[in-house]
């Protein structure tokens, strides 16, 4: 019996290893798009991440430099409405300490925004994330619309997950 318990728990306990995983959640609201971004570093590609931000190599990370890290993350990302682009925001962040970061357990959070107001009818959002290189993963998914007017209709991505379209309606 114990051992059939230690099976469900050794899996939490697990660290990323060979992959820089980008996981996005999109929340659509009346006026607003948020978007969670978690980015975690495995450990084998953690030293090239933490090189990025460290950019004075010093082996911590400054507030400057993890809002350069954060401004260059936004930049690599992509939002149209209906075929426009939209601005993305970093409203907020929180980094990991370094040493979490180099052995593949901190996960760094960016909170971004983008100002949409929707008018009654079909929308189409497409998200595009270009990542940080051949060792990036992806997953993305749209949360359910907590406001009772917006309807997910479908969502559709890549292989990769790197680009991702959600297709919803909005009522009157």
């Amino acid at each position: 019996m114990l051992a059939g318990l230690t099976a469900f728990v050794a899996p939490a306990w697990a660290h990323r290893l060979d992959e820089y995983l980008q996981a996005t959640v999109i929340d659509v609201s009346r006026q607003e798009i948020d978007v969670a971004l978690r980015l975690t570093p495995g450990v084998d590609v953690a030293s090239q991440v933490l090189n990025q931000i460290d950019a004075n190599g010093d082996g911590g990370l400054s507030a400057q430099e993890q809002q350069k890290y954060a401004q260059y993350a936004i930049s690599q990302l992509s939002l149209t409405l209906d075929g426009i682009s939209l601005s993305i925001k970093l409203k907020d962040y929180v980094f990991p300490n370094v040493e979490e970061l180099r052995v593949g357990s901190g996960t760094i959070s960016l909170h971004l925004r983008a100002q949409a107001i929707f008018k009654p009818g079909r929308h189409k959002l497409r998200y595009s994330n270009q990542g940080s290189g051949a060792d990036t993963v992806y997953l993305v998914n749209a949360l359910l619309p907590h406001d009772h007017t917006i309807h997910i209709q479908s969502q559709k991505r890549s292989s990769n997950q790197a680009v991702y379209d959600l297709d919803f309606t909005v009522d009157q």
